[in-house]
């Protein structure tokens, strides 16, 4: 089967930041920010993203580029006869299965309230009412998997370059413009003063593991996800300047929400605490008490479709290609069959708080926690440190050299001798650090 590769730089970049923007920037991101403090959480994360992120996402670009294979064929071509390295791979790929069986509903849920708003309905929404609503639930979360593989059944710059690269510069200007018009809000300079100034007795233990799986989170590293588009690009660009770019491009997103989504709290008199239903019933209410709210709201959802789309074509790729080398299917054979798995797995989410009830936590728990656990508490953390042991161990692994010759390939940035320990040493052992802290700590019940 012949690779196919990305058109330009522009869609490399795009499509590589539109899989790390997404519900992680505009969904998680405020709701982990205001449980956790806000500003303090806020410092913690962006130190995480350049000490621990960035490392991680050019090893993961690297190992991409340098195998020209998914996730589950890559370590078969790194690494050293009779090494073991590939067994991860068939975790990577759960874990990008397992980040949609909860995103694709999480997704719909957007669509679900765009298309409310849009339709002039914004004002009998709630959250708690839509996600126990088994029909609303399956439905959009079948349209976000139908959109998703039907765009992917093209080739790969028809399909999925074309429509990331659409959807993302909209969504960059949209976002500006709803930041803009929520810092106008009376009251609203609280909000940014609780986002934006460090409070630093609330940087707790369990602030800092929330911030760093954040980071991995937002960025969807550790499971393959970077690495399938390395494996579409060639060697004009070194990959550090490329991770800098998508980094900046992520954290710019993910910022900006936050003034989206803080200043409106504080001007509406809403608790900032609210979790994962802060965006829908944040929103809805600051919509529907604001002048002009159908059209605010209409296009404030819009820009939440595009952000969570972008992230659910990255990653429904990093599976179809994947399944494509396993099976040596097309593309349009590898996108029904995985379009229908997905659909399938992605119910017990969808039904989890109405029909198949499930709670494997604390009290309130559902199906979306489970696999939140599974992929952000466990997958992307562990699989962000063993993508730092295969290349920078010479013994065991690919090797620094490997790694360096290949992250260092084409103009721009380049890794430097000076950061083998970062990369090496300081990288494995923070994330095994807080990997361990963050299970002590977790609310098993």
């Amino acid at each position: 089967m012949e690779r196919e590769h990305l058109g330009s730089r522009l869609g490399f970049i795009l499509i590589s930041a539109g899989c790390a923007i997404g519900c992680g920037n505009v969904w998680k991101f405020p709701w982990m920010c205001g449980q956790n403090g806000g500003g303090g959480f806020v410092l913690i994360y962006v130190i995480c993203l350049l000490i621990l992120g960035l490392p991680v996402m050019v090893m993961e670009f690297s190992l991409g580029r340098a195998s020209q294979a998914s996730i589950v064929r890559m370590y078969h071509k790194l690494e050293k006869p009779g090494q073991k390295w590939h067994i991860h791979g068939y975790f990577a790929l759960l874990g990008n299965i397992a980040l949609m069986a909860f995103y694709t509903v999480v997704a719909g849920w957007i669509i679900y309230y765009f298309v409310q708003f849009l339709l002039g309905h914004g004002q009998n929404l709630g959250f708690v009412g839509m996600i126990s609503n088994p029909s609303v639930n399956v439905i959009y979360m079948a349209i976000v998997v139908i959109i998703g593989f039907g765009i992917l059944s093209f080739n790969l710059q028809g399909g999925l370059e074309r429509t990331t690269k659409f959807m993302m510069i909209a969504l960059l200007f949209l976002l500006v413009l709803m930041a803009v018009r929520s810092m106008l809000l009376p009251g609203g300079g609280e909000g940014l003063k609780f986002y934006l100034v460090p409070d630093f007795s609330k940087i707790t233990p369990s602030v800092i593991v929330a911030a760093m799986n954040q980071a991995f989170f937002t960025l969807s590293l550790g499971i393959g996800s970077m690495a399938i588009f390395g494996s579409y690009i060639g060697k004009e660009r070194s990959l550090m300047g490329e991770s800098v770019s998508v980094i900046c491009l992520d954290t710019f997103v993910a910022l900006v929400a936050g003034l989206i989504i803080f200043p409106a709290c504080f001007s509406y008199d809403l608790e900032v605490g609210a979790g994962p239903g802060l965006l829908f019933d944040t929103m809805m209410t600051v919509f529907n008490n604001m002048a002009g709210g159908r059209f605010w709201g209409t296009l404030f959802f819009l820009f939440m479709t595009f952000a969570a789309m972008s992230t659910v074509l990255a990653v429904f790729e990093n599976i179809l290609a994947a399944v494509r080398e396993m099976t040596g299917w097309t593309r349009g054979k590898g996108a029904i069959f995985c379009g229908i798995g997905m659909f399938i797995l992605a119910l017990t989410t969808a039904l989890g708080y109405s029909v198949l009830h499930f709670q494997p936590f604390a009290e309130g728990s559902a199906w979306l926690d489970f696999w939140d656990f599974i992929v952000s508490t466990n997958l992307l953390p562990l699989g962000s440190l063993i993508f730092a042991l295969f290349c920078c161990s010479d013994r065991f692994g690919w090797g620094w050299e490997n790694f360096k010759a290949e992250a260092n390939a084409g103009k721009g940035m380049k890794v430097q001798d000076w950061m083998k320990p970062v990369f090496k040493y300081v990288v494995p052992l923070v994330v095994a650090f807080l990997y361990i802290i963050g299970l002590v700590n977790f609310p098993w019940s």
